[in-house]
């Protein structure tokens, strides 16, 4: 199996809606999104995907999320409980879909909240 990764990091606010303690008050993270896109097989140029290609649409998507309170500023995420992992799947639906059928086998979307703690979501591109 192959992969390629590409990162973006975002500065975010969010209360998270339940018994989460302190972060159930307005908060911000300098998030970081990994993305790991995987497959079995390269293409004749000896790429898996270009990653001249991925790294923009993640950009594309970290800009969309910057400075952003995501808890109602971001349509898909508005409304609704805004963990890590809210986010990852919210990030992963959002490039998913261009992938599909482009050689690859597996999206993985990795969102740390700092650097000891992350979500993810991994789920197969058919």
């Amino acid at each position: 199996m192959y992969e390629i990764y590409v990162a973006a990091s975002f500065e975010a606010a969010h209360k998270l809606t339940g018994d989460f303690g302190p972060a159930a008050r307005m908060h911000g993270h300098t998030y970081r999104m990994e993305v790991i896109a995987r497959g079995e097989s390269l293409k004749e140029d000896g790429t898996l995907f270009d990653i001249g290609e991925l790294k923009p649409a993640v950009d594309d998507l970290a800009a969309l999320l910057h400075y952003r309170n995501l808890d109602e500023d971001v349509e898909g995420l508005a409304g609704k409980n805004t963990t890590a992992e809210a986010v990852a799947d919210f990030c992963w639906e959002t490039l998913a879909p261009p992938l599909r059928g482009r050689n690859l086998a597996t999206l993985t979307v990795r969102i740390w909240e700092n650097p000891d703690i992350y979500a993810a979501k991994e789920d197969a591109l058919h």
